[in-house]
């Protein structure tokens, strides 16, 4: 397993899909992983620090998880079949370490939120994997924009 970072949120230029963008520095390596509108709001509420006054739904994931006993220590990206990726969160409990399929937008936004390593499989980076290059990654903007003017009233009884 390689660990990267969750480097940003981008849009397609096309389709205005948002895309997540993880990161290894190190290697040189960049995995665009395309994801859903809510998924990738969840995921940037974290990388700005946007708080809410009750729990949403990937903290109550997380917070369910702790309560149970465990602890999530990383989210894994363990295969691709078909341009779809498949997620495990991994997670330590007294019994051993348990894994919990999820889908990798889920699973991002949970690791954010735990503050854990985000792991990709070589087979995942040798599949869908690219070298970082600038013409790689297309602007956070949109994102960066809409959650600016995002408050916690605004997403009250949308989310």
């Amino acid at each position: 397993m390689v660990e990267m970072q969750v480097y940003g949120l981008a849009v397609e230029n096309d389709t205005e899909a948002p895309v997540l963008v993880l990161k290894n520095e190190e290697l040189g390596m960049v995995l665009p992983i395309w994801i859903g509108a809510m998924e990738a709001m969840a995921i940037s509420m974290v990388l700005n620090e946007v708080s809410f006054p009750r729990p949403m739904t990937h903290d109550l994931l997380l917070n369910t998880i702790a309560t149970f006993g465990g602890e999530v220590v990383s989210v894994d990206i363990v295969d691709i079949e078909q341009g779809t990726f498949y997620a495990e969160i991994m997670v330590q409990r007294e019994e051993g370490m348990m894994a919990i399929d999820a889908r990798p937008s889920d699973a991002v936004a949970i690791a954010v939120r735990a503050d854990c390593p985000v792991r990709v499989s070589q087979k995942v980076l040798d599949i869908a994997g690219t070298r970082d290059t600038e013409e790689n990654i297309t602007s956070k903007s949109k994102w960066d924009d809409e959650l600016e003017e995002l408050s916690p009233e605004d997403c009250k009884y949308k989310m």
